[in-house]
């Protein structure tokens, strides 16, 4: 076994040095010191179905240190699901082996990583859906590891210091995050950039900590079966590692993170491994050894399935729940409340009333605040669903505390685990520090729920650091993910409605602290299905227009009244998304704002820039371009202008 472990151990760095050399691009010297316990795990204890990349009940394993693709890629060859050719075609266009593992390419990818810490907070998320589920449908009908393989740079990233308290508070058990610790980074020795003890600091976060040579496969074997037996607290396994284990003359070179191997140090160190110097070289007895329990690992995933379609017989409970971790999301049936036109409502407060109307309609639907839950109205949610971990793994509220960027990437590990419909919730001004997860929620297709709270100057007395100025036109630059403004409480209920039915793209739902009027569906009947579609008429005029006012969220209202301020033929349009307004059929988006009607004004409670799309670059838009100030909302709203007199007047000055 350990000679042949040895051997298997070998061929993977040889992969990992010709896929890195041929592609002259690539991270070889962490992937080589990370190549025993990666190999050690997927061939002896990583639970999978060769025959199914999806199945759900595997091991979830999660390469946090993205740069060390060509790792996996060679471990994924090895279980038959990519070819050899991918391989070869390491970092080309098309190729299923991009420079960093990306989920919804390349079979048993099971995270998108590459910005780093990330991984290792998704997979706090994963295994936090696991351990949820798991008390919920039953261990015969889940039951799983999650693997994560971190570096030096993923721990120095405090996102994954974050993460990590958590998984320790929830006593996540099955997670077992590994650290490369070769002490090597690109500019060179970490010791220049870093001094922390990660044994004392993690011991301290309530995780077991184990350290090891990472080199011997004694160790280990050992240190993961330690993992697996301790179910109380995750588990890191700290292993002492050499940069570039096994190179010729190399060993323990930052040159090797970011640089291709020469070809005359390549020959050498596969000289010294013991390898044929054929590029590629993957010998039949290495494949066959490896493959050796794939039978086993094909049984105990048919096992599963009996038992699960024999539940599904007989349980009907669990059959009720399984229907809703496995119904697709555009197939959710939701009822929404109906809210009382004339009522002022601020859209917080609408989204709190819509959590809870679907709380127990929507079983899987689990989420929390980032220690904001009154201000984000999720207290009632968290009240009635219990803290998870806290109060039982069957509680659904997920008490981040104050803790964004975490909340973000540990939804993504959630939605990507599969089963769940996450959600996370903060005040909008911090979605700044959410952003990076919520590019990545758009780069995997994950259609993660964020709600921003509190979306503009009208925060009032918090003051500048807390008024929003720049984040919803910030966040409308994130491709694939879609924007949700909405004008009242009705428009909230349908912007919720879309944002829960996505198959694929993140939603942020944009919601304002002061209550603004509901509008009433039988005079504005539009307002139920228009926000769809982004972008809808909802007050119309007779004939053609002769101005068309475009406003979002709570300046819709402002919009209907300004327009009562004109003898003229107005328009008004509730633009919630100007995502999904872009992605509709030119004839649509011609018919709502038709060519022809040039004069045009827009108001958002926030930067300019966006709207002149919409106005053309010579129409008016309200908004705002400079911090706020500490006052009352409505001393804000005067003193910048937001009223439909001022409004009415920007429009006149101009048209």
């Amino acid at each position: 076994m350990t000679n042949m472990t040895d051997k298997t151990v070998a061929v993977v760095k040889g992969l990992i040095m010709d896929g890195v050399a041929k592609a002259n691009s690539g991270h070889p010297g962490g992937a080589m010191s990370s190549a025993d316990y990666a190999t050690i795990l997927f061939s002896e204890f990583l639970d999978f179905n060769p025959d199914d990349a999806s199945w759900f009940n595997r091991d979830r394993f999660i390469l946090s240190a993205g740069h060390e693709s060509m790792l996996l890629y060679s471990l994924l060859h090895l279980n038959g699901f990519i070819s050899m050719d991918d391989i070869k075609n390491f970092r080309q266009l098309g190729s299923l082996t991009p420079g960093h593992p990306e989920v919804h390419l390349t079979p048993g990818v099971e995270a998108t990583t590459g910005p780093l810490g990330q991984g290792f907070a998704m997979s706090v998320g994963f295994a936090a859906a696991e351990a949820h589920l798991r008390a919920r449908l039953g261990e015969d009908a889940l039951s799983h590891y999650t693997y994560v393989l971190s570096s030096d740079g993923d721990l120095q990233e405090p996102i994954a210091l974050g993460a990590a308290s958590l998984a320790g508070l929830w006593k996540l058990g099955k997670l077992i995050a590994y650290y490369d610790s070769n002490k090597i980074q690109l500019a060179g020795p970490t010791c220049k950039a870093d001094c922390t003890d990660h044994k004392k600091v993690f011991e301290g976060l309530c995780w077991q900590v184990i350290e090891v040579d990472g080199h011997n496969h004694d160790e280990i074997r050992a240190a993961i079966r330690a993992g697996q037996m301790e179910t109380g607290k995750p588990t890191l396994i700290i292993g002492h590692t050499v940069m570039a284990k096994g190179c010729a003359t190399m060993e323990g070179s930052h040159k090797t993170h970011g640089e291709p191997l020469k070809a005359d140090e390549i020959a050498a160190t596969k000289k010294k491994l013991g390898l044929p110097a054929t590029d590629f070289h993957v010998p039949a007895d290495v494949l066959a050894a490896y493959c050796a329990r794939f039978d086993g690992l094909r049984a105990k995933a048919a096992a599963w399935q009996t038992r699960v379609d024999a539940k599904l017989a007989k349980d009907a409970p669990f059959a009720a729940l399984w229907a809703h971790v496995t119904t697709p999301r555009p197939e959710l049936a939701i009822d929404w409340p109906s809210f009382t036109p004339g009522e002022s409502v601020a859209t917080r407060q609408a989204w709190g009333k819509c959590l809870d109307a679907v709380t127990n309609a929507l079983p899987t639907l689990v989420g929390g605040s980032a220690d904001l839950d009154p201000s984000n109205q999720t207290m009632n949610f968290r009240t009635l669903c219990g803290d998870f971990a806290v109060d039982g793994y069957a509680a659904r509220n997920l008490a981040f505390g104050v803790r964004e960027f975490p909340m973000a990437a540990i939804m993504n590990g959630m939605q990507l685990h599969g089963g769940l419909l996450p959600f996370g919730a903060t005040f909008l001004t911090f979605s700044d520090y959410c952003r990076n997860a919520i590019r990545m929620s758009a780069l995997q297709d994950l259609p993660v729920l964020y709600v921003f709270t509190h979306d503009s100057f009208w925060v009032g007395e918090d003051g500048p650091t807390h008024q929003p100025i720049e984040h919803v036109s910030s966040l409308r630059l994130i491709p694939d993910l879609i924007d949700l403004r909405p004008a009242d409480a009705n428009e909230t209920a349908t912007c919720l409605d879309i944002a829960l039915k996505q198959p694929r793209h993140p939603s942020c739902l944009f919601l304002t602290r002061q209550g603004l009027p509901v509008l009433d569906p039988a005079e504005y009947p539009a307002i139920i299905d228009g926000p769809r579609r982004g972008a809808y008429v909802l007050k119309e005029c007779d004939g053609t227009p002769d101005l068309i006012l475009i406003a979002s969220g709570s300046e819709v209202s402002l919009a209907l009244a300004t327009a009562r301020l004109f003898k003229r033929k107005v328009r008004v349009v509730s633009m919630p998304s100007a995502k999904l307004f872009d992605d509709q059929p030119e004839s649509y988006k011609h018919a709502v704002l038709p060519p022809a009607v040039t004069a045009r004004a827009a108001a958002e409670a926030g930067r300019t820039g966006l709207w002149y799309k919409y106005v053309g670059l010579d129409g008016v838009v309200l908004g705002l371009d400079h911090f706020g100030a500490s006052a009352p909302g409505k001393v804000l709203s005067d003193r910048y202008g937001f009223t439909p007199e001022n409004f009415a007047r920007m429009i006149r000055e101009k048209y």
